[in-house]
């Protein structure tokens, strides 16, 4: 398989050796590790563990984000198709191949993705979705989106995951950027990564990119993924949230400003930072609490 694999790095520890591992295993021909300045010891446990001339290791000496990590990995590789993959992610025995299949059963096919699954088998969320525009992101946000099941019209949710697992191929509106096969053809037809996103949305804004460019994006269902998913990024919680609202707004600005026209669109980006701020407060107690805790059972050690 004409297939080169690309993973940004950042402090993932032993996952990544087995993300590594579980690629070359799948007939890869070549992988590209781009490590964002990682300050862990996961590229000297690869090193230890994966002696292969196929692997590259590609340091960064400050972390440039995502999609300029990804960009970096795409302009190395000169392979016909291009497999984005996180480092927290295994694929399973027989999933490239599959993805591969599908990637080449249909000209029209720019981008698959696979099933992302938990470590205990059961569906993520984010492998099959639709766009999140702002009024569904704002059902999801303010838990309206379960009444979806009674008013799909009104308050329907942009993931899939709680969908009937299809049974074969399905085209779908976006897939997740933690596993992603492209043709380079589509690629370079649609254009790299925005690198104006630092980290999450840029996946959502290539699925798009793509889908204007009437390219189609495929779910492959019979094509597992175990993702630990958060593994790299839940140790800097207020990091994440503030890029990734960040990336919301960007996205939204792009394509869907023209939508929510003057007030209107103002209320979108207060929705955005009424977010942030929610969730920024939840982890903030959390954080708190568990300090709380900490000291509570040192006086009690005392």
């Amino acid at each position: 398989m004409s297939t080169d694999v690309v993973i940004v790095n950042y402090n993932a520890g032993n996952l990544l050796a087995d993300c590594v591992q579980s690629v070359l295993a799948e007939g890869a021909c070549h992988v590209f590790v781009v490590d964002n300045d990682s300050h862990d010891d996961s590229l000297a446990h690869l090193s230890a563990s994966i002696s292969d001339a196929c692997v590259t290791i590609i340091r960064n000496g400050q972390n440039l984000g995502f999609a300029a990590a990804c960009n970096m990995g795409a302009r190395a590789s000169n392979a016909s198709t291009l497999l984005f993959l996180n480092p927290d992610s295994v694929l399973a025995e027989g999933s490239l191949r599959r993805m591969m299949e599908v990637l080449e059963s249909d000209s029209s096919i720019g981008m698959v993705g696979g099933l992302l699954c938990n470590p205990d088998g059961s569906e993520q969320p984010g492998g099959r979705r639709v766009f999140p525009t702002p009024r569904r992101a704002f059902m999801r946000a303010f838990g309206l989106s379960h009444l979806g099941k009674w008013f799909p019209s009104l308050f329907s949710d942009f993931l899939l995951h709680k969908e009937p697992l299809p049974l074969a191929p399905t085209p779908v509106e976006a897939i997740s950027g933690a596993c992603m096969l492209v043709k380079r053809e589509a690629v370079e037809d649609v254009g790299l990564w925005d690198e104006g996103y630092f980290l999450h949305c840029e996946d959502l804004d290539w699925c798009m990119r793509f889908r204007l460019n009437n390219w189609r994006v495929v779910f492959v269902p019979d094509a597992r993924v175990i993702h630990v998913w958060g593994a790299c990024s839940r140790s800097r919680p207020f990091f994440v949230e503030w890029h990734k609202h960040h990336g919301m707004l960007r996205f939204y600005n792009k394509f869907f400003r023209k939508q929510y026209p003057g007030p209107l669109w103002w209320l979108v980006v207060l929705g955005v930072w009424l977010r942030f701020g929610l969730v920024s407060t939840y982890f903030a107690a959390r954080l708190a609490l568990a300090q709380i805790k900490g000291a509570l059972r040192g006086g009690v050690r005392a």
